[in-house]
C-alpha cells in the first residue's frame, strides 16, 4: 500500500492537488515505469542527471541507458540491476504526477527521500509486510492527530488490503476526519459486539456505488439497484467477517457481527471517537466511517 500512502503523503504535503492526485490515479493503468525513475529512486542517479538524459533523447536517437552510461551517471552493472529490479508501486504514481507536470523530478527526488525516511522505508526495495503498513497506517493516523490503537490499526490495514484484493489498487486515502454528524448518501452499517465494540460504515453517492459494485462483483451494473445494494452490504459483512476472524485468531477476542443494513437516517449522530476516511477511487469517492 505504499502507492495509495504516498498519495496521501503528497496531498498533506499540499506537493499536489486532490485534482492532479485524481487525474494521475486514473492514468495509472497506461503508465509504465520509466528507467530514469528508477535510476533516481536507487540512487544511482540525481533529478537533475536523469533531466539532462532526458533532455538529450530529444537531440540523440539513444535509449535512457546508453546515453546515461556515456555521461558517467551510470554505471553497466547498476544499469543491469535497474533492468531486472522489482520496485515499489508508489514509484509508478510519482512518474504520473511527473509526466503530467504536477510536480518535478527534484520534487519528486525530495518526497521520496522523506516519504521514506518517515515510514521508516530502509531499503529502495523493501517489501510491504505487515510491519511496514502497520507503520503507514499509525503515520496516517497521527498525520490528522487521531488516537492510534491497535484495534484500529488492525481494522484499517484489514480495510485497504481488502480494498485493494476486492475493488482495486487504484486509491488514495485522504486523512480521517473527526465530526459528531455525518450527512448520509448510501450508506451501510454493522455493528460489531464483544470485547470491543464498534460500528462501521460505508457511504457513496449512488453513481458511485455502481462502479464500487461492478468492481466487486466482476460485473457491469448500469444502475443503482438491488444488486449493487447487496454487493455493499456483502462488501462490508465480507470484511468484517474477517476482521472478526483474525481478531479470535491473534488475540483470542471473540466478536459476533450484527447483519449489514442500510442507513435510513439522513444525518448520523456519532461519537466523539468516530472518524470518517474519504478515499478517492476514479469512479468516484467512498467513505469509510468508524467508531472504534
Amino acid at each position: 500500500m505504499f502507492a495509495q500512502f504516498f498519495g496521501n503523503y503528497l496531498l498533506n504535503r499540499k506537493a499536489v492537488t486532490p485534482e492532479q492526485l485524481s487525474s494521475a490515479i486514473a492514468s495509472l493503468t497506461d503508465t509504465h515505469i520509466r528507467l530514469g525513475t528508477l535510476a533516481m529512486h536507487k540512487g544511482y542517479m540525481t533529478a537533475a542527471e536523469v533531466d539532462e538524459v532526458c533532455f538529450l533523447q530529444t537531440r540523440e536517437d539513444k535509449r535512457f541507458g546508453e546515453i546515461a552510461i556515456e555521461r558517467n551517471y551510470l554505471f553497466e552493472d547498476q544499469l543491469e540491476d535497474l533492468l531486472k529490479s522489482q520496485n515499489p508501486d508508489y514509484l509508478l504514481l510519482g512518474q504520473t504526477l511527473v509526466d503530467t507536470g504536477a510536480i518535478s523530478n527534484s520534487e519528486l527526488e525530495e518526497l521520496m527521500i522523506e516519504y521514506q525516511a518517515e515510514n521508516e522505508i530502509e531499503s529502495p526495495t523493501d517489501s510491504e509486510s505487515v510491519e511496514h503498513t502497520s507503520k503507514l497506517i499509525e503515520n496516517f493516523l497521527l498525520s490528522a492527530e487521531r488516537p492510534v490503537s491497535k484495534y484500529s490499526v488492525m481494522y484499517l490495514n484489514l480495510v485497504f488490503n481488502n480494498l485493494v484484493r476486492f475493488i482495486g489498487e487504484d486509491f488514495t486515502p485522504l486523512s480521517p476526519v473527526q465530526t459528531t454528524g455525518y450527512e448520509t448518501n448510501y450508506c451501510v452499517t454493522q455493528r460489531i459486539s464483544g470485547q470491543i465494540n464498534c460500528v462501521s460504515s460505508i457511504d457513496m453517492e449512488p453513481q458511485t456505488a455502481v462502479g464500487f459494485a461492478s468492481r466487486y462483483a466482476k460485473m457491469e451494473f448500469t444502475e443503482f439497484d438491488e444488486y449493487v445494494k447487496a454487493s455493499l452490504e456483502d462488501f462490508l459483512n465480507l470484511h468484517n467477517g474477517l476482521f472478526s476472524v483474525n481478531m479470535s485468531n491473534e488475540i483470542s477476542m471473540e466478536l459476533t457481527l450484527d447483519p449489514p443494513a442500510q442507513e435510513l437516517d439522513p444525518v448520523l449522530t456519532l461519537s466523539d471517537n468516530a472518524f470518517v476516511i474519504p478515499v478517492i477511487y476514479p469512479f468516484g469517492t467512498i467513505y469509510l466511517i468508524l467508531t472504534l
